[in-house]
């Protein structure tokens, strides 16, 4: 019922995560929850994929709309999937959105906001409003908790089913380790990420481990039996996913 997406920094962890999870998102976490990788990169690690996996791409955080446009459809030219906006502040996302979607499909558009600097869950009106495909959660900053710190289960539930309800697809993140996973699977997200429980030492600046990965995955499937149909989910709603359904077939590890 949900999917499992890893945040990446490089090729060679694409490679790491890439037969074990079902949306390969590409990040540089030493520049923030969304910091940004080169334009030039992301296109080699798209290209070098070659659709065998759904790919995402952090585009960074914007208080306004003046940079985001631009750089959003730069992004998207790359042949990612699914590009994720990060709204600085919630309370002036009227100028992000509207920026984002007028240079890139919105059906390509993911926006995120972050549970530790109190969001505004009305933002998910203006986010279906523009146009975007989806919505997540995450936190902004690493040290100051996991996202069940900062938002309780039943408030996470009510932000699943408000952004559905308006038909946007939802993921959740931030901070979380496997232990989380029973609560967080329950609010029945479409893709829950992760970053720093899949690294050496769940340090999320250092490299992904291949062997944290395989372990968390098999938890991940013990604790959500239906990935497939999850995935075949998201696709469904993504007309750029929905033009490779093959991509969403035997992606469970």
């Amino acid at each position: 019922m949900t999917a499992l997406l890893a945040s990446v920094a490089s090729l060679d962890e694409a490679h790491a995560v890439a037969d074990c999870v079902d949306v390969v998102d590409l990040k540089d976490p030493r520049a923030g929850a969304l910091g940004a990788l080169p334009v030039a990169q992301v296109a080699a690690i798209v290209r070098d994929l070659g659709g065998r996996r759904v790919v995402s791409a952090a585009l960074g955080e914007f208080v306004d709309g003046t940079a985001v446009g631009e750089a959003a459809e730069a992004m998207a030219a790359t042949g990612v999937d699914f590009v994720k906006v990060g709204l600085a502040d919630a309370t002036r996302c009227s100028t992000v959105l509207p920026s984002a979607a007028a240079r890139t499909p919105g059906s390509r558009l993911v926006a995120v906001l972050f549970a530790d600097r109190a969001p505004r869950f009305e933002a998910l009106d203006e986010i279906a409003r523009a146009g975007f495909a989806g919505a997540m959660l995450d936190t902004a900053d690493k040290r100051g908790g996991t996202l069940l710190d900062c938002i309780a289960p039943p408030r996470l539930r009510a932000f699943v089913d408000r952004a559905r309800a308006l038909g946007l697809f939802v993921g959740l993140a931030g901070s979380l380790r496997e232990g989380h996973l029973p609560d967080v699977l329950a609010c029945r997200p479409d893709f829950v990420g992760l970053r720093g429980a899949l690294c050496e030492d769940a340090d999320r600046t250092a490299g992904i481990s291949r062997e944290r990965t395989q372990a968390i995955a098999k938890t991940f499937a013990a604790a959500n039996a239906d990935r497939s149909a999850a995935l075949q989910g998201l696709t469904a709603r993504v007309p750029a996913f929905s033009a490779s359904g093959s991509r969403a077939e035997g992606l469970s590890p």
